[in-house]
């Protein structure tokens, strides 16, 4: 109206809409600072999405909160959603399924020992499941072994078949990572040929580890692997150019640490794998996710 009525003062202006003078010059500075804050928190969203192109709205606002307090930006979770929402950075989750599990064999399956059982630190329940990676015309399958209470992904390997020995060299890499002088450790997984194979018993067998598998086919008896394979599916393993197994895991190698190294967990007080991993998690702080574990179970173990 300004443009339109240059004649006329900014008060008499405000005065046709019953503001002060004063009330129209604190709004036009506030919106300002909020479209500067606003262009600064894209900024910092474009720095995560290079690495993590596919990370959801509650983790950015997670990984955003600290430097948001250096700058002194203040937003809520609401407000950084609207933001997402308008600059059309909100992410669409893809689902696919395909089938790794054969439980139809004649190899012994073993009960499910972790039902009704709750973690109670690194290096007690390690799960692991397969899953079906399938880019640029070719399709791979990845073995994974993941530490069930810092879920840190502490074993895994890529390959072109489902052969047990693929499994058997994403467990091999899980085991040295944790110390030798650890007791205790339950390894779960589904009924697979891969995990029921001799090759993949007796490398558990030899490091004391005590095997259990799922009792059905429901993924809830495996939901942490099951979850972890999502995570890295859908946010990380998508539109590269792979044209060989050496390139599939360099890239597989890469979106591993910075899954475990930088993406922060809900359940986990918003804190990395590799943080909790090496016991830096905060005790006074209750752990978030919701499962089929429920009660602590008494065993004798060593961290």
């Amino acid at each position: 109206m300004k443009v339109n009525f240059k004649s006329l003062s900014i008060a008499i202006l405000c005065s046709w809409f019953g503001i002060t003078r004063q009330a129209f010059y604190q709004y036009k500075k506030s919106a300002c600072k909020e479209a500067i804050e606003e262009a600064v928190i894209v900024e910092m969203i474009g720095k995560i999405r290079v690495s993590h192109p596919k990370i959801g709205g509650r983790k950015l606002f997670s990984m955003l909160n600290k430097e948001m307090k250096e700058q002194k930006i203040k937003m809520g979770r609401d407000r950084f959603f609207d933001l997402l929402r308008h600059n059309n950075l909100l992410v669409k989750r893809r689902r696919s399924y395909h089938k790794t599990t054969n439980s139809n064999h004649w190899m012994r399956k073993y009960p499910n020992l972790i039902k009704g059982v709750e973690p109670i630190g690194p290096n007690h329940i390690l799960v692991s499941d397969i899953t079906y990676w399938k880019i640029g015309g070719k399709h791979y399958y990845i073995s994974f072994v993941t530490d069930a209470f810092s879920r840190k992904i502490k074993g895994y390997h890529v390959a072109e078949t489902m052969e047990a020995v693929e499994s058997v060299a994403a467990l091999k890499m899980a085991l040295k990572d944790i110390n030798p002088q650890a007791t205790g450790i339950i390894h779960h997984s589904d009924r697979g040929s891969q995990y029921c194979s001799a090759e993949y018993v007796k490398v558990l067998k030899k490091k004391g580890v005590r095997i259990s598998m799922t009792e059905s086919g429901d993924p809830l008896e495996n939901a942490i692997a099951e979850r972890v394979n999502g995570i890295i599916k859908g946010e990380y393993l998508f539109d590269y150019d792979i044209d060989s197994i050496s390139k599939a895991r360099k890239v597989l190698n890469a979106v591993v640490r910075l899954y475990n190294e930088q993406r922060p967990h809900s359940s986990l007080n918003n804190q990395t794998p590799n943080t909790v991993d090496n016991g830096n998690i905060d005790r006074k702080v209750r752990r978030l996710w919701k499962n089929y574990y429920k009660t602590k179970a008494e065993c004798n173990i060593t961290i």
